[in-house]
């Protein structure tokens, strides 16, 4: 050992100083190691935008789910979703066919005609690139009434003061098949308003309409601040009706209102039914899809506790085929490589 003043060294001392350096500079290699493999991991960034509804409506909060369950993703996939406020079903899907959105909400009933250029898509034409992304849930098309209008049938509209649903939305559409149906024009009603499903529960409790039609999956906002506002009846559709644009229409379903989702709504409703799913672009990269619906199915159990509607959903379920649209290569392969479709 050897003695320098106050300051006293040994080989032991030395020794130990060298191992800890040693170590020092092990941890900070390790260190740099996992910070270059996280570097590895994590994609190139690539920004989604998600077209959805009103705020009070369904589409809003599921697109808000899903999105979450993306971005959870997003160290793995490179992918950062954000969700747009919207007009609805029509709105998005002439937003993806400019390219202003990569994914949108619609109901099966609109897809078609836009895939087509049928009905309201006829003056611009066929939108062939569109394609499905996922499948949903069933959206029942629902007659909110005010139970002091004594509307009970939907024939019972006529005279009425009546909400057909705002330009761009799948109700307004799906109004339209029914007044045409019916042989109605908007002269059938007292008064045809263009109200957006932001204004309903105003509107009707407030005495301004008597009734309102909405395509919603339920339970839905929108109806539940109506109801929980004045006295409402859930009005039913006529089977005949129904029958014959189901017959003619392979978009179309029936569905079912169930009795006590509302407030004074105590009986199951029969009424027309649309698919809603999330739609896509041919143009957006395959990949892009597979890891968007790889991020969905992979988090359902997480997306079931944002909203209610979503408990109807499972892997098997949102791989199911919609016949009149293609679906989009992306989720094809996932679907297929999960065992999920032939």
């Amino acid at each position: 050992m050897t003695i320098y003043g106050n300051v006293t060294t040994s080989k032991y001392t030395t020794t130990f100083k060298h191992t800890t350096i040693k170590a020092i500079n092990t941890l900070y290699l390790f260190i740099l190691a996992c910070a270059a493999a996280d570097a590895a991991l994590a994609k190139e960034p690539k920004f989604i935008t998600m077209s959805t509804g009103g705020a009070t409506g369904v589409y809003y909060p599921v697109g808000g789910a899903i999105c979450r369950a993306i971005n959870q993703q997003r160290k793995q996939t490179g992918l950062r979703c954000s969700i747009e406020k919207t007009a609805g079903s029509i709105d998005n899907l002439n937003s993806l066919r400019r390219g202003e959105s990569d994914l949108g909400f619609s109901q099966s009933d609109s897809q078609y005609y836009a895939f087509n250029g049928k009905n309201i898509f006829e003056s611009i034409g066929p939108n062939q690139r569109l394609r499905s992304a996922l499948s949903l849930y069933t959206e029942p098309f629902t007659v909110v009434a005010s139970k002091r209008s004594n509307i009970v049938e939907f024939d019972d509209l006529l005279g009425k003061r009546v909400n057909i649903g705002n330009v761009g939305s799948g109700q307004r559409n799906t109004m339209e098949m029914l007044m045409l149906a019916k042989g109605w024009t908007k002269d059938v009603f007292a008064t045809a308003t263009e109200l957006t499903s932001t204004e309903l529960s105003n509107a009707l409790c407030g005495n301004q309409i008597d009734a309102f039609v909405f395509s919603v999956g339920h339970p839905a906002g929108a109806l539940k601040e109506v109801a929980n506002n004045c006295d409402i009846v859930i009005v039913t559709v006529d089977d005949a009706i129904i029958d014959k644009l189901i017959k003619d229409n392979s978009f179309y379903t029936k569905a079912t209102v169930p009795g006590g989702t509302y407030r004074g709504s105590n009986k199951d409703i029969t009424t027309l039914g649309v698919h809603a799913s999330l739609m896509a672009s041919s143009s957006t990269e395959p990949e892009t899809i597979y890891l968007l619906v790889k991020s969905i199915v992979e988090n359902i159990e997480s997306m079931k506790l944002m909203h209610p509607i979503l408990n109807s959903i499972s892997a098997a379920s949102l791989a199911k085929r919609n016949p009149s649209i293609p679906m989009h290569e992306g989720a094809t392969r996932y679907f297929r490589e999960a065992g999920l479709l032939q």
